[in-house]
């Protein structure tokens, strides 16, 4: 199955990014002949490709995917695209007519140059923001999207519809993956629900009281960002196609629960402070169904949430070194 990758060409939209960056990286141990990256850098960054930017196997063009003959050009003669450029949910709701170029019409052309040229399979990079507060929990891929009320996940949603009409229309193969709440090394400092961890980091660092907003019974189900990066490859080597999964580890972590972990694995002695929520959160419990990813794709994760987190506190720590 891995042949499938040998020796062949392939796109990554926004693979300077944080996800982006680990599935160049898991991709590279295929053996490719070549992996073009096409990323304006305004989420990604030249630090996350330090590892492999000089690989004669990888070609980074600093471009916008709005950038129609750029695009085009970047597409031409490829075998595979991975489409993970995107705007941030905060940044779609601040701009919804910059969401709407990036997210909606840039990847429609995305999906009508790959059928011009021919490509053999897109991985589309989709959210469990198309869930909104989910109806079921554990969440499965069956579960409907009617409660969202973000623009970030109707553009989501609206993506995997595209490839699946376009699968129908003109037979362009394709899986969609939905992440859950990805963490680890090199991840936005200003996710919406990310951020809380780099917070919680630099209290850890500056010794510093931790806060939680509310009752700390939020609950979120981290993926550790190497893990969803094999989850990509994995729907790329599989012959599954017209198919979306859930990319989560399918463990429930409240608040709490994540603030003590991070705490534990930082050896750190801090005592949260418990303060007033003054906005209402409208997804409070998210906990995905990953039975069908392990079924049709033959992935489990592997990173539990005390060794990611590790994993993060060490990079964490040895980026504000070198800042410092």
């Amino acid at each position: 199955m891995p042949d499938k990758i040998y020796g062949s060409k392939i796109l990554i939209t926004g693979g300077a990014g944080f996800i982006g960056s680990f599935v160049v990286e898991e991709l590279l141990k295929y053996e490719p002949e070549k992996i073009t990256i096409l990323d304006n850098l305004c989420r990604g960054g030249l630090e996350n490709i330090k590892t492999f930017k000089t690989n004669p196997k990888v070609e980074f063009i600093e471009g916008d995917i709005r950038d129609l003959p750029l695009l085009e050009k970047c597409i031409v003669n490829k075998d595979y695209v991975f489409h993970m450029a995107a705007l941030r949910i905060n940044a779609c709701a601040a701009n919804p007519k910059e969401g709407f170029d990036v997210m909606i019409k840039a990847t429609f052309e995305l999906a009508d140059l790959c059928i011009k040229h021919q490509i053999k399979k897109v991985i589309y990079s989709s959210s469990a923001s198309v869930y909104g507060l989910a109806q079921h929990f554990p969440t499965s891929e069956t579960d409907n999207p009617y409660d969202n009320q973000t623009f970030y996940g109707s553009a989501k949603l609206w993506g995997e519809q595209l490839f699946r009409s376009y699968k129908f229309m003109y037979d362009l193969d394709y899986v969609a993956l939905r992440y859950f709440n990805v963490y680890g090394p090199r991840m936005d400092t200003d996710g919406k629900y990310t951020e809380v961890m780099i917070r919680w980091l630099n209290c850890i660092s500056d010794g510093t009281t931790p806060l939680i907003y509310g009752d700390g019974s939020t609950t979120m189900d981290f993926i550790y960002v190497k893990d969803v990066a094999k989850a990509n490859v994995a729907a790329l080597l599989s012959d599954v196609t017209d198919e979306v999964f859930n990319v989560g580890n399918g463990v429930e972590t409240s608040l709490e629960q994540l603030l003590s972990i991070l705490l534990k694995v930082n050896d750190s002695i801090l005592i949260p402070e418990f303060k007033e929520e003054n906005t209402v959160n409208p997804v409070s419990r998210r906990l995905a169904d990953i039975s069908k990813a392990k079924v049709m794709l033959d992935f489990e994760p592997s990173v539990d949430l005390a060794m990611g987190l590790n994993e993060l506190s060490q990079w964490y720590f040895e980026k504000k070194a070198f800042t410092v």
